[in-house]
């Protein structure tokens, strides 16, 4: 096993006057579980297949633990690609299927048979090691793509966007078997998805890509806490941060008629209009006494444990994006809002986050 290096690796297809990842840095420790992710057409699959050496690279250059495989061939570099499409052998039993790159590596009959058995038991594919992948379903078919990576004991696991062909409940399970079989086995594993729910409960850390460019790697955690940039804190989190625009008033930024305080250290740095950032757990239902922002209820989800608000800020036009709120669904549904209703909802200076709207900067304390 061993780690992955980009250094300032930079890829740019032909007739294109802008490359595809701005030269990238990232380092990624032996046996970590690195996510890239980001919408469609940010860099994050043009970024592992680099270092499957599937695409060229550019500009800088791709690292395998101290080896530099950047022009090495794709086959000669010690990894395993596991990807969307299943690409199983129709024709071929499962045992099949998950030996078939041993064969061709003439392993021999009884090494390449145990590998595949254990694979098997570890992704709990025992008793369909006689089966065609038509006799499967799209999990375990998935489970199949995995192990024929698995037995061929890789430095490194690339994956590309794996459960994308799964329904909503199997691709639960299944992220959850991909995260205990990646712990058990301790491989370096770059995991590539444009879900975020996939991202922060799987990776290790998380590398949050746009335009080719690299926002910010952090733990899932603390991107959710402490994202770096305006399109980091709406990308990250389901539901997604609630971004509402506010012009500066001296140590107040005001939305409306509301008004929520600044520190002082974040006024100071204030040029032009900002943006807040506040998390749907962040904001709270209050009476009209407490001159909170005044929203009318659009829809209420009743999520069992939780209750999403989704209301519309008085006066904005159908264009802005709803707010939504989270409460305890426990307790009173909805925290009481109906639809149709108008309700006043606050936050806590503490719980907000500020950015330039113009550069999409964080602006800290």
């Amino acid at each position: 096993m061993a780690g992955v290096r980009f250094e300032k690796a930079r890829r740019v297809y032909p007739g294109s006057s802008e490359p595809a990842v701005h030269g990238i840095d990232l380092d990624i420790a032996d046996g970590e579980f690195m996510v890239l992710v980001g919408p469609s057409g940010c860099g994050k699959s043009t970024t592992l297949r680099m270092l499957a050496g599937l695409e060229e690279v550019d500009g800088g250059r791709v690292l395998i633990g101290d080896r530099d495989v950047t022009a090495v061939p794709p086959q000669d570099r010690d990894i395993a690609m596991v990807f969307q499409s299943y690409a199983l052998y129709p024709h071929m039993t499962v045992a099949d299927n998950m030996g078939f790159a041993l064969k061709v590596g003439r392993v021999g009959r009884a090494e390449r048979r145990a590998r595949v058995e254990k694979a098997a038991a570890m992704l709990g594919l025992t008793d369909y090691l006689d089966r065609k992948p038509k006799a499967l379903s799209g999990g375990q078919r998935q489970r199949v793509a995995m192990g024929r990576a698995i037995v061929r004991s890789p430095q490194v696991f690339c994956m590309d966007e794996p459960l994308s062909n799964l329904d909503a409940k199997m691709r639960v399970q299944t992220r959850a078997d991909i995260a205990r079989v990646q712990a058990e086995l301790g491989t370096t594993t770059v995991y590539v998805t444009h879900d975020q729910v996939e991202a922060m409960t799987m990776g290790d850390r998380v590398a949050v890509m746009k335009d080719g460019v690299l926002q910010q790697v952090d733990t899932p955690l603390a991107l959710y806490r402490d994202p770096a940039n305006l399109f980091v804190a709406g990308f990250i989190g389901s539901p997604q941060m609630n971004l509402v625009e506010a012009d500066v008033e001296g140590d107040h930024a005001r939305v409306g008629a509301y008004a929520v305080p600044l520190a002082p250290a974040v006024a100071a740095q204030v040029t032009g209009p900002v943006t807040l950032g506040v998390r749907p757990e962040s904001w709270r239902l209050v009476g009209a006494a407490e001159r909170g922002l005044e929203a009318e209820v659009l829809v209420v989800e009743e999520l069992g444990a939780d209750s999403y608000v989704h209301a519309r800020r008085a006066g904005a036009g159908i264009d802005v994006l709803p707010l939504v709120v989270r409460t305890d669904g426990r307790a009173v549904p909805g925290g009481g809002a109906t639809r149709g209703e108008t309700v006043h909802v606050a936050v806590d200076p503490g719980d907000v986050f500020v950015f330039d709207t113009a550069s999409g900067a964080r602006l800290r304390a």
